[in-house]
């Protein structure tokens, strides 16, 4: 029996009484997967970013153990819920332009020590002034770096269209108009390279392209490192009470690590390892977080067909983007429909050894995601659903 195979027997055993479609997490794998990342960090504290598990427990779980230490969340409603929750120390890892969310932030204490906002222009420090409604506390904020890869003096551009601040000049500029405006404090530098963190860099089927994704990748760290100290050297010149600086992805804990200039390391798909994380060379991990969905039709010889489905990974459209079939192995999409809202048919031989009922298992094409489908997680030990515990959407919360 393979391995693959020995894990669809023991979540079939662990699922035996749960009709599906339903949701799981190894805890198995997900703990394994943490001590991976932790091991990679290498003694840099890692900040678990919450859009990539969405779900308390787990949230709670990851948190207790050595080497992770804050939240980065992704919404200002998050963020004060996860404060008022009992989480301290919460990065909000995007601009907001909620207004009613920061006059809450800046009219109460506790919220306010417990979360820092990102900005990236001084008419974003405006628009929080603005919203304050009278609170009066003082808002931390961190400025975030752009940490595309610029070539050709400009004309070409690897990497995410998120901060319009790239030079450690322009980063300075931001810092000494936060240090202007009263009412708000200077706690930190956020850098998320996607390019490098985000991106797999062994493509199965395609090594030329995965060549070339290995150079501009390691093209993109020197850059980045070097960049990255200016910055921070800049920075720590207007703020030397600077707390953090904050970089990486789950594809590059151990390359931003490495950096003097970083204090923490940003990740959290690296815990349920969902399939676009299958094609790196820098780590490999355990698919933790996978999906069920019952059998419902035998269209004929080598065709189940399944109940839903049709879960896309936001991003660039693509069969990249689609969840896959992974248990039992050997399924594959009818390329004529694909994974579908209401049924999915799949094709292949282990179709026929299939039963009105049985559960076919699959993985989203993204961690976080996958739990916006669900309302709660069956936690599985070894053959046994030991928990069952809400996502994000289970406790009536729909961020985005």
């Amino acid at each position: 029996m393979t391995a693959r195979a020995a894990d669809r027997a023991r979540y079939d055993r662990a699922t035996a009484h749960l009709d599906a479609p339903l949701a799981i997490v190894d805890l198995d794998a997900f703990d394994a997967n943490a001590e991976d990342m932790r091991r990679r960090a290498g003694g840099k504290p890692i900040r678990v970013a919450s859009k990539s598990v969405r779900c308390r427990a787990l949230l709670e779980r990851v948190l207790a153990k050595d080497g992770f230490a804050g939240l980065m969340s992704f919404t200002l409603a998050e963020s004060l819920w996860l404060a008022r929750s009992g989480f301290d120390d919460v990065l909000l890892a995007y601009p907001s332009a909620d207004h009613a969310g920061f006059a809450e932030l800046a009219g109460d204490p506790k919220l306010a020590a417990a979360v820092t906002v990102m900005i990236d222009d001084p008419a974003q420090l405006r628009l929080i002034d603005a919203a304050r409604n009278g609170g009066r506390e003082v808002v931390r904020v961190c400025l975030e770096l752009d940490t595309s890869l610029k070539l050709l003096g400009g004309r070409v551009r690897v990497g995410a269209r998120r901060s319009p601040l790239h030079s450690p000049a322009q980063v300075a500029d931001m810092a000494r108009a936060v240090a202007r405006q009263p009412g708000f404090r200077l706690v930190g530098i956020m850098a998320y390279e996607g390019h490098i963190a985000g991106v797999g860099d062994s493509v199965a089927g395609h090594p030329l392209r995965s060549r070339a994704v290995r150079l501009m990748q390691a093209t993109a760290r020197r850059e980045l490192a070097l960049r990255r100290a200016e910055v921070v050297r800049a920075v720590r010149a207007v703020a030397p009470d600077l707390e953090f600086v904050n970089g990486g992805g789950t594809g590059s804990v151990q390359f931003t690590a490495a950096e003097d200039a970083v204090t923490e390391i940003g990740a959290g798909s690296g815990l349920y390892v969902p399939r676009l994380f299958d094609n790196y060379t820098s780590f490999s991990g355990r698919p933790a977080a996978l999906f069920a969905q019952p059998v419902v039709r035998r269209p004929g010889v080598g065709v189940v067909t399944v109940l839903g489905g049709g879960y896309p990974a936001s991003g660039v459209a693509g069969p990249d983007r689609l969840p896959v079939p992974y248990l039992p192995e050997g399924l594959r999409y009818d390329p004529q429909e694909g994974p579908g809202e209401v049924q999915t048919p799949l094709l292949g031989s282990p179709a026929d050894d299939l039963l009105l009922g049985d559960k076919v298992w699959f993985r989203h094409a993204k961690a976080g995601e996958l739990c916006e489908r669900f309302d709660a997680l069956h936690l599985i030990e070894g053959d046994k659903v030991t928990a069952t515990v809400p996502t994000y959407r289970g406790e009536g919360h729909t961020f985005l």
